[in-house]
């Protein structure tokens, strides 16, 4: 069945509407950043660079390193825009662009996420690495979606909700295993909250008072056997959910920038996610 023009919107040159790629633009094995200053961080180590799009916040540059051809692409903030990002990268692997049918056979990408966060529990430092092996979302997301949940997701959101307060039930999801033991490997692993805002639901207040006060002790203390809180940030859960979705593998590590819980923030942030950066492009 054909997608209509107003579902599927391509440009004039038949490249998806807003990340401006045609198929060929892209690699089987993305890295995202949420910074689009950040994607010739990590291109500044590719051997060649082929491919290069600038459109709004997705920036996207192709090449290859080792003998590898890799993507890397910047979406930007907040799970609204993920959602972009993985329709329409799903779009140029699993759609027939000039038909505008789906394929037969799909075909599943890697995604890694390398993004900042700032961690909910004191003994994890400032500059440390952490593989994301859940994912809580804050946000809305998939109030619109029908995300399927396992038993264990299903019994932490409802707790996650009596324990904080908040009107709805968070959606919890985990991410690829196979990626957390390569890209992963050796980091702390966590449970990561995405949360759609950095002040307010992450807790903080400059001028506006706060409606949940006691939010980022409750994330703290919530724990459910050894299933801790360890981070938050405004992707993470809206990879996972929409990998599952969509059928791709995907990971998100982080660099620890903050630790909400001592008040410190890292005094070199650049040269922990370079080092980030560094150790991610090596494992692939």
């Amino acid at each position: 069945m054909k997608i209509s023009p107003t579902d599927l919107i391509l440009n004039s040159d038949g490249s998806v509407y807003h990340l401006n790629l045609l198929p060929e633009n892209i690699s089987n094995t993305i890295i995202t950043v949420g910074d689009p200053g950040r994607v010739h961080k990590v291109s500044q180590y590719f051997d060649d660079v082929e491919f290069e799009m600038n459109k709004r916040e997705f920036i996207t540059h192709t090449g290859t390193i080792g003998g590898k051809r890799i993507t890397v692409m910047s979406t930007g903030m907040g799970t609204d825009n993920i959602e972009i990002f993985f329709n329409e990268i799903d779009a140029l692997v699993n759609i027939d662009l000039k038909t505008r049918e789906p394929r037969t056979k799909k075909k599943k990408l890697k995604v890694i996420r390398i993004g900042t966060s700032g961690a909910l529990q004191e003994d994890i430092k400032l500059g440390s690495h952490l593989v994301s092996d859940n994912a809580v979302g804050f946000d809305n997301l998939m109030t619109f979606y029908n995300l399927p949940m396992n038993a264990q997701e299903v019994k932490l959101s409802k707790k996650l909700k009596t324990a904080t307060g908040l009107p709805f039930a968070p959606y919890v999801v985990k991410g690829s295993q196979e990626l957390l033991e390569t890209i992963g490997k050796g980091m702390i692993v966590g449970n990561t909250v995405t949360c759609p805002g950095f002040y307010a639901p992450q807790g903080r207040s400059l001028r506006l008072s706060l409606k949940f006060p006691k939010l980022l002790e409750d994330l703290n203390y919530f724990h459910v056997d050894d299933f801790w809180l360890t981070n938050f940030e405004m992707e993470t859960a809206g990879y996972y959910a929409l990998g599952r979705l969509l059928g791709h593998d995907v990971i998100s590590v982080n660099a620890i920038l903050a630790n909400r819980i001592t008040n410190k923030f890292s005094k070199d942030p650049d040269k922990v996610v370079d080092s980030l950066i560094k150790t991610v492009l090596e494992r692939i």
